[in-house]
């Protein structure tokens, strides 16, 4: 909380995502989870405008959302271009999606680089560009990899 009244946008960002999902004893508050990541996205967390992406799509605000995942992704946030590639999709505009996929999946995003893959099963994108970009994919994946994390994941898969 010393960190929240700090205007730590990341902790403000933390304390938004408890609001929302009730977490820690928090009685769950969507509107204050807004508020506060709203607060956040302001000092500059990207993740906040991802989250606050999120919260409008799935209430139909697409206006909305399309601005604070547009925000994220601009920032770095691979799951909000992953997310822009998706709406694009959905809204028939399959060159722009593949494109926002392309970018998210080439950072190491894996949800971006399995809709690549399904586009591609579906012929809807040629041999060559899915395999572009599950090289730069791979390579993004092994500049983070170390054997902590592989240890981690292991001891998250086998419970």
């Amino acid at each position: 909380m010393k960190r929240v009244e700090a205007n730590d946008p990341t902790s403000i960002c933390l304390l938004a995502q408890h609001y929302h999902h009730g977490w820690a004893g928090l009685q769950q508050n969507p509107a204050k989870a807004v508020e506060l990541y709203a607060r956040a996205a302001e000092l500059g967390c990207s993740e906040a405008h991802s989250y606050l992406g999120d919260f409008y799509d799935a209430r139909g605000n697409l206006k909305m959302a399309s601005f604070h995942y547009e925000a994220a992704a601009m920032a770095g946030d691979e799951s909000a271009r992953n997310n822009i590639g998706s709406t694009e999709y959905l809204a028939g505009n399959l060159e722009r999606a593949v494109k926002h996929w392309t970018i998210a999946a080439s950072a190491g995003c894996c949800c971006a680089m399995n809709e690549l893959r399904m586009a591609f099963e579906e012929g809807e994108i040629s041999k060559e560009s899915i395999d572009s970009t599950l090289k730069a994919y791979n390579s993004s994946c092994s500049e983070v990899r170390s054997e902590a994390r592989d240890a981690h994941i292991r001891a998250i898969i086998e419970g």
